[in-house]
């Protein structure tokens, strides 16, 4: 008896939105993106005494696209909080996205009171049926005791495993009820949910058999390596054999671009070495790529001489797309420990080493220098790049911006590249670099997006002087949808059809009108002194840069295409 008091006393009573508030603070929440709405006014009502900040975003897509920008760069889980009905569609790209990238998000949307839903109820929407297939899984919580639990076991599938989004979808009544909870940590006990972190023993050897056999090996990483949080040990076991490593976009910086062993971004605009180095390797090891289709565009001619070595934490990756000699299911950086244990022998491959990197140097990444009539695009990269030392958050928004940044920032770290790799999401750079600064406001965050995806979510500098962040946005400006156009002259008669703006905003009253400096840059003369200028400026920026309509980003392979039949390949 006496013990069953000394329970009860631990316990308390909250309404189901206090008791969210105090779950969120148990797993260390720093803050939250999100945009009130009737559904979840009695959620607000809690945070209004609660120590955790709601970051009003203008838009239920910019609070999503922020949270993955805070995820992203931290590791953390990003938490988004919206109402039911459009607040919750609203937030649908975001969680695709995030899904897409498997970037660790919870994402609590508010719902119509329990004996409502289903019957059309006022801002109504069946979140669970829209979300199914693009989460990693979702809930919704029917019965007030099991709000403490759904939510331990939210933030645990979010993180653990192959990261990714979370809903909970929560009924307004859920809110205003009253329940006893407890202070102690939950436990999370999901027998059906166990993710093998450990690789196979056996499968490493094959694994470290094959590659002191190789002649010439390659090493392909991916997020997966920095999801793990195994960028040293992935590091160090470059070093230690002498890899030519090459990436995908998303993992980019975990190498450093400086690096002898870096090749550079295999794929559709990848280096001429990584793409000719994935042509002719013998043992290719992939840690943490999922082989997608911008990487392998045609598949049956993908490293057609390799041996290829695949480890992935999410078996249904491995053979999905590239048949796959020795699988590997495990989380990346145990599998890196076991490779580093392996016993050390040299491998003798100096002339493959001397090819891949003959190509590094004779075939860079290469633009028209000698034009000084117009401002280059990767040439603002370049200046950028120096500016910030390699050493800024660098954001994108999607287009041919995004691959410029690929091909010329010099990353330096891992998540230092924050942007939307398998979706391809415009209007996601704007929202990402603000929650990449909330995350880091001590660190230079640059913001690299087209004119068209600016428009898709430039209401987020509102956020900006409300909370004293500084994050340059640099717009590259070429009055078109450039990656469109792109392919219309290329691979469509040159019919541009729907891709270029007759009419724009003037950027710079935009900026003004959020109280932010606009800075136009439209003279190639006086580039770097420009540059240099606007990134002395304490205090957020839109630096407009205006560039030519027709500059392709090369090389290029195109769809359907093996890696080697590259076009546009500097000094070929």
């Amino acid at each position: 008896m006496e013990n069953v008091q000394t329970e009860e006393a631990t316990k308390q009573i909250y309404s189901g939105a206090q008791l969210l508030i105090h779950c969120l603070q148990k797993q260390a929440v720093e803050l939250i993106f999100g945009y009130p709405g009737g559904a979840v006014l009695p959620i607000y009502d809690a945070l209004y005494d609660a120590e955790i900040p709601n970051i009003l975003t203008r838009h239920e897509q910019g609070a999503v696209h922020a949270a993955q920008g805070y995820a992203k760069s931290t590791g953390n889980p990003g938490v988004v909080l919206v109402t039911s009905g459009p607040g919750a569609t609203n937030a649908v790209t975001g969680i695709a996205d995030a899904m897409a990238d498997s970037t660790p998000l919870i994402v609590i949307t508010g719902q119509v009171a329990s004996p409502v839903i289903g019957k059309d109820a006022f801002q109504e929407a069946d979140i669970l049926g829209i979300t199914l297939p693009i989460t990693k899984h979702n809930y919704q919580v029917r019965d007030i005791n099991d709000l403490e639990k759904t939510i331990a076991e939210a933030f645990h599938i979010a993180t653990t495993g192959r990261k990714g989004p979370v809903v909970i979808d929560l009924p307004k009544d859920m809110t205003l009820k009253v329940t006893q909870a407890d202070d102690a940590k939950q436990i999370v006990s999901l027998p059906t949910y166990q993710p093998n972190l450990n690789p196979s023993t056996s499968q490493i050897k094959r694994l470290m058999a094959g590659l002191q056999q190789a002649q010439r090996p390659l090493l392909l990483i991916g997020a997966g390596v920095t999801a793990a949080q195994g960028e040293w040990l992935l590091r160090e076991f470059v070093e230690k054999y002498e890899l030519p490593v090459i990436s995908t976009l998303l993992g980019l910086g975990i190498v450093p671009t400086s690096s002898p062993y870096f090749l550079g971004m295999g794929g559709m605009h990848g280096s001429y070495a990584a793409n000719m180095a994935l042509a002719e390797c013998d043992f290719l090891v992939n840690i943490g790529s999922r082989f997608d289709d911008r990487l392998a565009s045609c598949p049956s001619e993908f490293a057609p001489h390799a041996t290829i070595a695949h480890i992935d934490i999410d078996p249904a990756e491995i053979g999905k797309v590239i048949q796959t000699d020795i699988p590997i299911v495990g989380d990346a950086k145990v599998a890196l420990e076991h490779l580093l244990d392996y016993p050390y022998q040299k491998i003798e491959m100096t002339d493959w080493q001397e090819l891949c990197q003959s190509r590094k140097n004779n075939h860079p990444f290469g633009y028209d220098r000698a034009n000084t009539s117009e401002i280059k695009p990767q040439k603002v990269i370049e200046i950028i790049g120096e500016i910030t030392n390699g050493d800024a958050f660098v954001i994108t928004d999607v287009g041919q911006h995004q691959m410029w940044v690929a091909q010329y920032y010099p990353f330096n770290f891992a998540k230092q590249l924050i942007t939307s790799g398998g979706l391809g999401t415009m209007g996601y750079g704007i929202p990402a670099g603000i929650g990449a600064q909330f995350a880091h406001r001590n660190r230079d965050v640059v913001v690299f997006v087209g004119d068209g995806g600016f428009q898709m979510t430039n209401q987020e500098l509102a956020i900006l002087n409300e909370y004293e962040l500084n994050v340059k946005f640099v717009i590259l400006n070429n009055g078109s949808l450039g990656m469109v156009r792109q392919w219309q002259e290329r691979f469509h008669q040159n019919r541009l059809s729907a891709s270029v703006f007759n009419s724009q905003p003037d950027f710079m009253k935009l900026s003004e009108a959020y109280g932010i400096k606009g800075t136009r840059l439209v003279d190639p003369q006086t580039l770097t002194e420009d540059l240099n200028e606007a990134f002395t400026y304490k205090g957020p920026q839109v630096i407009e840069v205006i560039i030519s309509s027709e500059e392709h980003v090369l090389p290029m392979v195109p769809s359907g295409m093996p890696n080697h039949k590259m076009i546009g390949v500097e000094g070929l």
